[in-house]
This record gives C-alpha cells, structure tokens and sequence, in this order.
C-alpha cells in the first residue's frame, strides 16, 4: 500500500487488515488468492458517463454491473469504461489496480458508486490501489471510509 493510503486512512481512524499476494489483474485470477481473505471479494470498475463525468465503482467480485439500473441512477444516456490513460490522470492508478481508495487521488471530478450488497456486507476486500495486496475491512469502517470522501457518493442496487 503506498503511503498517501496508508496516511489517509491512519488519519481518518480507519482499521484494516493488509494481505500481501502475487499480481493479479482479473477477478478469475484473484479466486485462489481471496480463498485465504475474510469477507466479500470484490472489485472496482472505473467508468465515465457521456458527460464526462468518472465513476470508481465497488462491487461483489462475482457479479455483474446493471448498466441500465447503474445509468437510471446517475441520469445519464451512456456509460463506458474509461481508458488507461483517462484512469492514470483522474486517479494516478494503472488497469489491474483499480479501487475504492484510487478516489483519494482524484480532484473531485470522480464520483464513488459502492454496489449495495458490498455495502451491507460486513467484511469487504478491495485492492489498496496496488494489485498485490488486498485490504480487509470491515462494514464500519468502510462507512468511516465513504463518509470521509469530498466527492459525489452514491449507495445502489447495480448488480447482477
């Protein structure tokens, strides 16, 4: 985990557990790995809106994302995922790295869309914007987390 997290987190309270693992860069990849992690596996999307408007979105690992119900929400005609470069320049993180905590490095031009299933889960695991370790959290201190963000924060039912 790289220090700015570590920091942000250190200083909002926030609690976790580190679990140090080999590269990964798919779910499929990841399976064996959070075998041995506590909680919901899960993962983020980094999307952007025909507005030009950029979404890191967490949810279960395992599932898909209801892009009608994900635009419905949001108020928009499309959403795309964003290129490699669009993602390094609005979160200063590489694909296979994405995360929750990448809003962090963002300038409040990205949005946080946490899939409600994550959100009622009571343990979740999210890359620390590297993909070599995982974060386990638990519900309570996911919600210091989210509550601790200035950007547009948004709680749905988008899953699949």
């Amino acid at each position: 985990m790289d220090k700015k997290l570590k920091d942000y987190l250190d200083k909002n309270e926030i609690k976790y557990k580190l679990h140090k693992h080999i590269a990964v860069f798919r779910v499929i990849e990841s399976k064996k790995i959070h075998e041995k992690i506590s909680g919901l596996h899960c993962k983020t999307l980094f999307l952007k809106d025909n507005n030009e408007n950029f979404y890191l979105v967490g949810m279960p690992a395992e599932k898909k994302l209801c892009t009608k119900s994900l635009k419905r929400h949001l108020g928009v005609k499309k959403i795309n995922f964003g290129s490699p470069n669009e993602l390094k320049l609005k979160t200063g993180l590489v694909p296979g790295s994405v995360s929750i905590f990448g809003i962090i490095n963002s300038d409040k031009d990205v949005g946080i869309v946490i899939d409600k299933i994550v959100w009622e889960s009571e343990i979740v695991g999210f890359h620390p914007n590297v993909n070599t370790e995982t974060l386990e959290i638990s519900h309570s201190d996911l919600k210091k987390y989210y509550e601790s963000l200035n950007c547009k924060k948004n709680i749905l039912n988008i899953s699949i």
